[in-house]
């Protein structure tokens, strides 16, 4: 009797740890997703703000046809993005167009006085920073889901319950991370053209040589 009770102490207790582990297990993929959501919530509204961008500076330097094709191009691949490591692959590229396009910006003063384009470059910055905060608690979360699979007992549980390790969200590179540096003066320098050179002072008249008679 005594042997059959503490069997079955052993294993009530066994299931008590497994249901906790397995809660937490839960609890922590479920942060991992709502962390995941307000990062979708910023990087919508990121790609909400290009179009507006592009048209805006379009006005401007209509010429620049590349560079708008370029950010259309990264924003739509950008939005197809699914999983954490392809948005955060996705939305570097993004982030280099858009880079490009402030860099034309810079070039027309006009334009970065129109109030128009100035809200959009402080919503797009506050957008940024948003992202970036958001990044750091979705890979906080990331970072404690995945060592909870990875460590016994949680490694248990981990694959007959479907609990896979999640991406972090990080751009490639430390290139990607960047803004394009653009430097104008080498430019304005070459287009300014060349000062005329002085005009050459004539020599002064010499005196003509003296005559000599014969004596």
């Amino acid at each position: 009797m005594t042997i059959a009770l503490i069997v079955i102490g052993l294993i009530a207790l066994v299931a008590i740890i497994l249901v906790v582990v397995y809660n937490g297990l839960v609890q922590a993929r479920n942060k991992c997703d709502e962390a995941w959501s307000g990062i979708d919530v910023q990087l919508k509204r990121r790609h909400d703000l290009v179009p507006n961008l592009v048209e805006t500076v379009k006005g401007y330097a209509a010429h620049e046809q590349a560079t708008f094709e370029n950010v259309t191009a990264a924003r739509t691949a950008a939005m197809a993005a699914r999983t954490p490591g392809e948005a955060a692959k996705a939305e570097g590229v993004l982030g280099q167009a858009l880079a490009g396009l402030f860099a034309i910006a810079e070039a027309y003063p006009q334009l970065r006085a129109v109030e128009s384009f100035t809200q959009l470059q402080a919503e797009l910055t506050n957008t940024e920073d948003q992202i970036s905060a958001s990044r750091r608690i979705y890979n906080g979360n990331v970072q404690i889901y995945n060592t909870k699979i990875q460590q016994v007992p949680g490694t248990f549980l981990a694959g007959p319950f479907g609990f896979t390790v999640k991406e972090f969200f990080e751009l490639d590179s430390e290139a990607e991370r960047q803004p394009v540096k653009v430097d104008f003066s080498g430019t304005a320098a070459a287009a300014a053209p060349a000062a005329p050179a002085a005009p050459a002072t004539p020599a002064p008249p010499q005196d003509p040589p003296p005559t000599t008679t014969g004596g």
